[in-house]
This record gives structure tokens, sequence and C-alpha cells, in this order.
């Protein structure tokens, strides 16, 4: 079945009909094309920071559960992820089978010895970190470094994370860096990495260094402000402040970055999957302009990953609403109907 869309096209709000031909957008009409679904049109909403696949940090990659959390996902709106981390290799119809997302992956987290969690991850000396990376981004487009972990733990060196960024960018791929601390944010801001990740604990001075070298901030603030309220409650400790601290000045960060220019993408890191509304509403909730909220999950996130929107020539991507959700995101929970690849995936 050739699906038909049509309706008011986001980000613009422009009246559009289109149809799908094959894997593209087209707006000239395709013989035998059903009309799936007329209302508010996304481009298919996207989850930028997400590890499928396995159960607890540091369990294997599981096909089976990879499967099925991609279809969480699916379900949920998002015909696109970036998983800056996985648990292992990923299988080979993994952002290829036609009831899956789109995907980009960076493999395996690269950490310093003694930090991230046990049994994730490859390990490598300061010294090695930047050819490890360089490796990764040229296997799979992405590497990710955990530039920062415990409050007690070294962040990795700017002169590091510079030489990094270059030798990923000599492969042609790019960098994403986890940073949850000052120093670690402050150096991956420093040596110019593509995104950074959560951004907790970030100096707000920097955000416009970020915006104008095009660094995009990924703050998963619905997870982070979620396990603020599990910290709470625990005794006190140096973990236990730094945490609560960073936590309660994440949602002004994100606002700011918004403010500033910073390209923000929304991702929901852990589980339960399926979640990218929460993000968006998240976002919305603390300052960041509605519109740019919901760009962070769908058409913003979608250009910074490469792929154009709701135009011809564009991936047939798309998901279809009753009411337009920059008025109401609660109609993000409900989509009238999902088109992944050409295909109705989805619909109510």
């Amino acid at each position: 079945m050739t699906a038909r869309i049509r309706g008011y096209a986001l980000p613009t709000g422009e009246w559009t009909d289109l149809y799908a031909d094959g894997d593209r957008w087209t707006t000239d009409p395709v013989r035998g094309a059903d009309l799936v679904a007329e209302g508010w049109l996304l481009p298919g909403l996207v989850d930028a920071h997400t590890h499928p696949g396995a159960e607890l940090p540091g369990a294997p990659l599981d096909d089976r559960m990879l499967r099925d959390d991609l279809h969480e996902h699916v379900a949920s709106g998002v015909t696109m992820i970036r998983s800056p981390g996985l648990a292992g290799e990923p299988p080979a119809w993994f952002g290829r089978d036609p009831d899956v997302p789109r995907a980009v992956h960076a493999g395996l987290w690269i950490a310093q010895h003694d930090t991230f969690f046990d049994g994730w991850g490859r390990r490598a000396d300061l010294a090695d970190l930047p050819r490890v990376a360089a490796a990764q981004a040229a296997a799979s487009g992405w590497a990710k470094i955990i530039a920062d972990w415990g409050p007690d733990d070294s962040a990795v060196p700017i002169d590091v994370l510079t030489d990094a960024v270059r030798q990923v960018h000599a492969a042609g791929g790019r960098i994403a860096v986890h940073s949850q601390q000052a120093a670690g944010g402050a150096a991956a801001v420093a040596a110019g990495v593509d995104s950074l990740e959560h951004g907790m604990c970030l100096d707000p001075a920097l955000l416009s260094r970020m915006a104008e070298q095009g660094t995009a901030l990924t703050p998963t603030l619905s997870v982070i402000t979620a396990s603020r309220e599990h910290l709470a409650a625990r005794p006190d400790g140096p973990r236990r402040r730094w945490y609560l601290s960073g936590s309660a000045a994440h949602p002004g960060l994100a606002a700011a970055a918004a403010e500033a220019g910073v390209t923000l993408l929304a991702g929901t890191d852990s589980r339960p999957h399926g979640r990218i509304a929460d993000e968006v509403r998240a976002l919305a909730a603390a300052g960041v302009p509605v519109h740019d909220a919901l760009g962070a999950g769908s058409w913003t996130a979608r250009a910074y990953l490469g792929l154009a929107g709701l135009v011809p020539g564009a991936p047939a991507d798309a998901v279809v609403y009753d009411e337009d959700p920059r008025t109401d995101l609660a109609q993000l929970d409900h989509p009238r109907a999902v088109v992944l690849r050409g295909a109705v995936v989805h619909r109510r």
C-alpha cells in the first residue's frame, strides 16, 4: 500500500499533500495511494539519546530485547534514533528493517579505566583514547566518550578531547561526549565536540560558544529530574549533594541553551523506551519555547542527523496528529498514524 498524508506540515504549518514513492515523499500523485490520515503532520519523531537492547547497566546486548525496545519507539512516533552507546555490536538489521526506526550509533562507550559501568564500554588510556574514538567513528559514523563520571573522578583533559575531535573529524565522523561535571563539560566545549550529552553542571557562560561552534546539547532532562527524586531520599553525602545541585539547575540550563541558540536534541537515555513525548514536555516545562521543544524531538533533530523534513525527496517518515501538538503536547501520546519508510506502521 502506498501511503498518502495531507494536512498542516510542521514546522511551517503550511498545508501539504504528500505521497510516498517508495521511501521518498513526493507531491506528485501516485496511483493507488491510500489516504492514511489527515491532520497535523510532523516529519517523524527522533530520540537522539537512547540505549536500547540491554535491561540493566553492564548487561550484554540482547537482539530480541533490542527489537522490542525499537518497536516501543516506533509506537510512540519515533522514526529515527541516535544511540550514543550500545551494549554490543548491533545486528545487521538494526536501523534497516522496515519495522524499526532508522538509526545511527556510536558503538561501545569509550571511557577511562576504572570509570563507567562495569561490563559496558571500551576502556582506553588517555594517550590512546583519540585513536580508539576515531576508529569507532570510521566504522559507524559516531564515537562517544565518557568525559567524566563520578564526582571524585578526574575528567578527560582538554588536550585529549581536542585530539579526539581532530581525529574523529579526520575520519569523517562525529563525536558525542557524556558529561555531568563542570570540568568535563568545559573540556568538551573547549574541544569543539559535536554534541554534549546530559551537560549537567555545565557553566551557562559556555552556551554562547556552543551556539557559535555548533555543539548541540542533549540534556536528557526528563530522566535527570526523575532521578533527582530517588537521590533526594538517600542519606547525605558528596554524590547526593552533587546530583541534587546539578539536577536542580538543569531545567534552567536547557532553557538558557535554547535562548542562546544552541541546537537542542531530545533524548530519553534510559528505560522504558518510547518516552520521547515526556522529554519534549519536560523541555517545554523548563521554559524552552514549545516550538523549539517539539523541534528538538522532530525537525531540528532530523536536520542535525542529516534527514530532511516533509518536502519532496525527503525520507518518507511522518507522524499525524488530530490537532496542532504545539498547542497541546498531550497530542504526542495519541498519534493518528505513523509512517516509516513510506509504509504505515501505526494507524488509529
